[in-house]
């Protein structure tokens, strides 16, 4: 992994979602499409905590070779940040949302190739076994990003098709 082409990558997706997501009305942004989808304002609270939630992840298995790293669908912080949607400030969340990509910077530049081949077991080893650093980041980081991106936009659509 190219530690500074992933950096540049995350950046690209939070940016692009920051230029989308600025160019919207408030009630676009707190439309929530079905029962089973985000708002976009969710969505950001969501980016919003689960970038920090997989730095500090990369932070520790870092430090702490061996330790059991991930979370599941049901963690609590992931919860606790999409839970209210009607209470979510979604320009708050985008204001917070530019801030991320210091952070991915603070907290991943400089990592070595040993410390991103680092393989530590996932906490539902069945289905993730050892992933190294690198995997972290890209997965959880970066295509999250962009996987929340997609959603932004299919949100969009539906809210214009309505």
């Amino acid at each position: 992994m190219n530690v500074q082409q992933k950096i540049d990558s995350i950046t690209n997706y939070v940016n692009e979602i920051v230029d989308v997501v600025s160019k919207l009305d408030d009630e676009v942004i707190a439309y929530i499409p079905s029962e089973e989808e985000w708002s976009i304002a969710q969505v950001l609270s969501h980016l919003n905590e689960a970038i920090p939630y997989w730095l500090g992840e990369v932070e520790n298995v870092i430090a702490t070779p061996g330790s059991k790293w991930g979370r599941g669908l049901q963690h609590e912080g992931r919860l606790e940040a999409v839970a209210n949607p009607m209470s979510i400030n979604g320009r708050a969340e985008l204001e917070t949302l530019k801030t991320m990509p210091a952070l991915v910077v603070e907290k991943i530049n400089g990592l070595t190739d040993e410390q991103l081949a680092a393989e530590n077991p996932h906490r539902n080893f069945e289905r993730f076994g050892n992933k190294p650093v690198a995997f972290i980041i890209d997965h959880f980081i970066d295509e999250h990003a962009a996987t929340h991106l997609k959603q932004i936009r299919r949100n969009i659509s539906k809210w214009n098709e309505r």
